[in-house]
C-alpha cells in the first residue's frame, strides 16, 4: 500500500496521534505525515504511506492556506485557550483595518 490520506485531524490530538492509528489500522511501519497541528488545531493532515514518504518534503515545500479564529480581548496563563483566563478586556473598538 503507497499513497496519501487526508485526514481531518480533531482538536485535542496531536499528529504523531494520528501516524499512530494509521501504522496500527494500516499494519504498516513507513507512515508520515507533511507538516505539524498543533494538538489544538484542527484541519487536513496529509499522512503518507509506504513509498509514498518519499515525497513528503515535496508536499511541504507547497503552497498552503489557513483559517484562524481569533478571540480578542481574554487573557490567559498559557496565551491559548486552554490556558486559565487572567483577565478580560473590551475588544469592541478593534476593526478589521486595526
Amino acid at each position: 500500500m503507497r499513497g496519501f490520506l487526508n485526514i481531518d485531524k480533531p482538536q485535542g490530538v496531536t499528529s504523531f496521534d494520528v501516524v499512530r492509528a494509521v501504522r496500527r489500522a494500516a499494519h504498516m511501519k513507513r507512515v508520515g505525515h507533511a507538516g505539524t497541528l498543533d494538538p489544538l488545531a484542527t484541519g487536513v493532515l496529509p499522512v503518507a504511506l509506504g513509498e509514498a514518504t518519499r515525497l513528503v518534503d515535496e508536499l511541504m515545500g507547497a503552497r498552503k492556506r489557513y483559517r484562524a479564529e481569533v478571540l480578542l480581548g481574554v487573557e490567559t496563563d498559557s496565551y491559548d485557550t486552554d490556558g486559565a483566563v487572567l483577565a478580560e478586556r473590551d475588544a469592541a473598538h478593534v476593526d478589521l483595518e486595526a
